[in-house]
């Protein structure tokens, strides 16, 4: 009896050893990464647009132009345009005025939206009318991004000048690209 005593011992703490140790169930926590935004700091843009004015007197003007933007930040850009508007004239005949102008951009971009709502302030010159004039405006507008370096922009903006017309609501949508 004392040898089958022994025996079932040395069997229960060889078993214990071989169980002996903690298992331990560790829960892994899947976290999806961030999407990235497809706003990005140091961005250069360029842009394609057409426009549209409308004057406090007389007809609207059609055209469009180009413009090339730079963003420091995802937040604040400058940028430079160029865009010819042609009109005709109340007593007939027609008008073509060149402007080119440069801006302040403060833009919030929504990135779960993939949206950049703007705001702009800027200035510049307008040509061709025989005598060249300057000019200031202040407006807004809404950015989409359709991939991470194409965009829909539209704004809208108020020009104001000295000269006749002393202002003009100037609307302006078009394609951005990104880079």
């Amino acid at each position: 009896m004392k040898k089958l005593t022994l025996a079932l011992l040395t069997v229960a703490v060889s078993v214990t050893g071989a169980l002996a140790g903690t298992s331990a169930k560790t829960f892994k926590q899947t976290v999806a990464p961030a999407a990235e935004c497809k706003f990005r700091d140091q961005e250069l843009q360029v842009d394609a647009f057409a426009a549209g004015a409308f004057y406090n007197q007389g007809r609207p003007g059609w055209g469009g132009g180009l413009g090339v933007n730079y963003f420091f930040t995802k937040f604040i850009g400058l940028g430079v345009e160029q865009d010819v508007l042609g009109r005709e004239k109340v007593g007939g005949g027609s008008n073509t005025e060149w402007a080119t102008s440069g801006n302040l951009f403060l833009r919030y971009p929504i990135c779960s939206l993939n949206l950049a709502p703007y705001a702009l302030v800027g200035g510049g010159a307008a040509y061709g009318t025989g005598r060249g004039h300057g000019f200031g405006n202040v407006g807004g507008g809404l950015e989409y991004r359709v991939t991470d370096n194409i965009g829909l922009f539209s704004d809208a903006r108020w020009v104001y000048s000295s000269e006749e017309p002393k202002s003009a609501v100037l609307g302006r949508a078009g394609l951005r690209f990104a880079f």
